[in-house]
């Protein structure tokens, strides 16, 4: 009896967790608009954070395209991979192009990242870079504006005291401060220039 109710119990979990899942990924799909091109009806849309110059709002930067990735400077791997991916299709970019786009890094961990880590840490991949991060109310806010999650992962054995999971989407804003298209963590700087040169 004890068996059925935990084989039960399981596949419980199992199911949830596919649930998640499959609602995730609809929130994060692009809805498909009368003319066929992608847009995010429900995501998105304005913040106010605080770089190492003070408050920095996505509305600040109307008629540029911003691309926004949301991670933690401690991140081992994930973080870096895309920051380097943003740098590199910032470089492959002409200058005039680079002059039409911002990109913003934003910390989910503002514990540890302070406004001068992030600007520091920021340059480090590209020197147009703005890192940003908030109170954790703040934080959360516009983590659920822009469908992303994480979650705090206490590590006992390890000096770090917790690692942060996080999504790992880049995010695009077009010219009017919107929404319009996401890149998957892995896809390569080609495929990014191409979508920024949509938008520009």
């Amino acid at each position: 009896m004890a068996n059925n109710l935990a084989t039960l119990r399981n596949l419980l979990l199992l199911t949830l967790a596919l649930l998640a899942g499959i609602v995730t990924a609809y929130i994060l799909s692009p809805q498909s608009s009368p003319s066929g091109q992608p847009m995010f009806k429900t995501l998105g849309g304005n913040f106010t954070l605080q770089g190492v110059n003070g408050d920095v709002s996505l509305h600040d930067f109307k008629g540029k395209v911003v691309v926004i990735y949301i991670g933690y400077t401690h991140c081992p791997d994930v973080c870096p991979t895309s920051l380097a991916v943003i740098s590199q299709a910032m470089k492959n970019l002409d200058a005039n192009q680079r002059e039409q786009i911002q990109p913003i890094f934003i910390s989910v961990d503002p514990d540890r990242d302070t406004p001068e880590q992030l600007a520091e840490y920021s340059a480090f991949f590209h020197p147009s870079f703005i890192g940003v991060t908030g109170s954790r109310e703040v934080i959360d806010q516009v983590v659920s504006q822009y469908g992303a999650f994480y979650r705090i992962v206490e590590m006992k054995d390890s000096a770090m005291g917790y690692a942060v999971d996080h999504s790992s989407r880049i995010y695009l804003i077009n010219k009017q401060g919107e929404l319009s298209n996401t890149v998957a963590h892995g896809a390569p700087p080609e495929q990014l220039v191409t979508e920024i040169k949509e938008l520009l």
